[in-house]
């Protein structure tokens, strides 16, 4: 058989509606965002299916939101298709929808996490003016070395390398400002401002991973057979300890999301099925490896193709 790596994504591909379909066809889904809810006391269930957009790009809605909209997905194909994972990743919180998926994480701990996460993500910054910024063009070295340059003026870091010519920069204002002026100099194709609710994976948030450290203790995390490739280090990682240890180093770490897409083809995964919502890393493994399968499955609509194809590979 095989192997197939679940692929998982990160903030950025919300939208109004998400997973409704996924709750159409299933009422326990519907539960899960009312009981979360009323634990909460939040609003992430209407704010899902009605808006505002603001609201839903707020990161203490966006990161359950999309952890929910991808573990719908998942549930949804494996109530059809008996399918086990060899490998699991997730792309910054979608690290947090991997471990679900591998057993570590039940739904609903999750879901509670990553509120938890973007609400410390968004407090942590003690009102510093930041920045984020998408560089495409060029390659990951060249990006870092410019935000060292950049450090002069304030601190600026590679926060993820999500293709070989896309990296997101974060920092300080100034200092992700004057990188951007130095790589526009240089012939970046294009430098695009990101609108972010804080400086993500940047030192700047040093205390989100402190605080989110201590909320991890209070939650039951299971031991598991299936590793999760670590954002922090793109190594496979099955011990629980050390799994808590890289979720809170992760929150000021680079996402080395092509590192990790390489150690999965290079250790033998053939397929890949991305689950949540626009097909994002679908669109960052083409500029990765072009000749790496991947199907996602973002809607009810999409669910028979991909069993046919996974027909293909088991």
């Amino acid at each position: 058989m095989k192997k197939i790596a679940f692929l998982f994504p990160g903030q950025g591909a919300q939208y109004i509606g998400m997973a409704m379909d996924f709750i159409a066809e299933n009422s326990d889904f519907e539960n899960t965002l009312i009981n979360f809810d009323k634990k909460n006391n939040t609003e992430l269930y209407k704010t899902m299916k009605d808006g505002p957009e603001d609201l839903l790009k707020e990161t203490k809605f966006t990161q359950p939101a999309i952890l929910f909209h991808s573990i719908v997905a998942l549930k949804s194909l494996l109530k059809e298709i008996e399918l086990k994972p060899d490998f699991v990743a997730g792309h910054s919180l979608g690290e947090f929808s991997a471990l679900v998926a591998n057993g570590v994480l039940s739904l609903e701990d999750a879901m509670y996490l990553v509120h938890k996460r973007g609400q410390f993500m968004m407090a942590a910054n003690d009102d510093e003016p930041f920045a984020m910024a998408a560089i495409i063009g060029p390659d990951s070295v060249t990006v870092k070395d410019f935000c060292e340059k950049a450090s002069e003026v304030g601190i600026v870091v590679a926060a993820n390398f999500n293709t070989p010519v896309q990296t997101v920069i974060s920092g300080s204002k100034n200092g992700v400002e004057k990188a951007c002026e130095l790589l526009t100099e240089f012939g970046a194709k294009r430098v695009i401002p990101l609108v972010v609710g804080g400086p993500f994976h940047s030192p700047l948030i040093e205390k989100a991973g402190v605080w989110l450290a201590d909320e991890m203790e209070k939650i039951n995390f299971q031991k598991t057979i299936i590793p999760v490739i670590s954002n922090v280090d793109a190594n496979p990682e099955t011990d629980t300890k050390k799994i808590k240890e890289n979720l809170a180093k992760q929150v000021t770490s680079s996402v080395l999301w092509v590192d990790s897409i390489h150690y999965l083809i290079d250790n033998g995964v053939e397929l890949f099925i991305e689950f949540g919502p626009k097909k994002v890393l679908a669109g960052m493994m083409r500029k990765i490896d072009k000749t790496a399968k991947i199907i996602s499955v973002d809607s009810i609509e999409t669910l028979q193709n991909v069993k046919e194809e996974i027909k293909k590979y088991v």
